[in-house]
């Protein structure tokens, strides 16, 4: 058996990683996945949150997803997501102040605010803080 298998992280913008990798973990409905190679081919949804990727040798890769699909098969895995970036782009200070403002908007109470809106931006700048925080790890 192969000990890498080839991953592809797509968004609908662009490819942000193509390559061989010993192990994925990416979040899941479900929970965290650990991908290998000789893993059962899966589709299943993903949650916005970290995808880190192991490359040949042991050196990590991070990157975050606000969401979309992950398709594995005998020799390749694909993450097919609504928005990818890798962690190291991700604006640290951008993310806390969406906290911070969606939950200063919710605090306000007003009628016509969207509510759900607002608690989905703040699980979003969440996962991106939690991409970082792995990412500096």
């Amino acid at each position: 058996m192969s000990k890498t298998l080839h991953c592809d992280i797509v968004s609908a913008e662009k490819s942000i990683f193509s390559g061989e990798v010993e192990m994925i973990v990416a979040t899941g409905v479900l929970g965290d996945l650990g991908i290998v190679p000789g893993h059962a081919p899966l589709l299943t949804q993903l949650m916005p949150g970290p995808v880190k990727i192991t490359l040949e040798g042991g050196e990590e890769e991070f990157f975050y997803v606000s969401g979309g699909f992950l398709e594995v098969q005998p020799r390749i895995t694909t993450l097919l997501a609504d928005t990818a970036e890798r962690a190291e782009d991700l604006d640290e200070a951008a993310a806390a102040k969406a906290i911070e403002d969606a939950k200063q908007a919710i605090a306000d109470k007003q009628a016509d605010f969207d509510y759900g809106a607002a608690a989905a931006r703040i699980a979003e700048a969440t996962a991106q803080l939690r991409a970082l925080r792995q990412h500096r790890r």
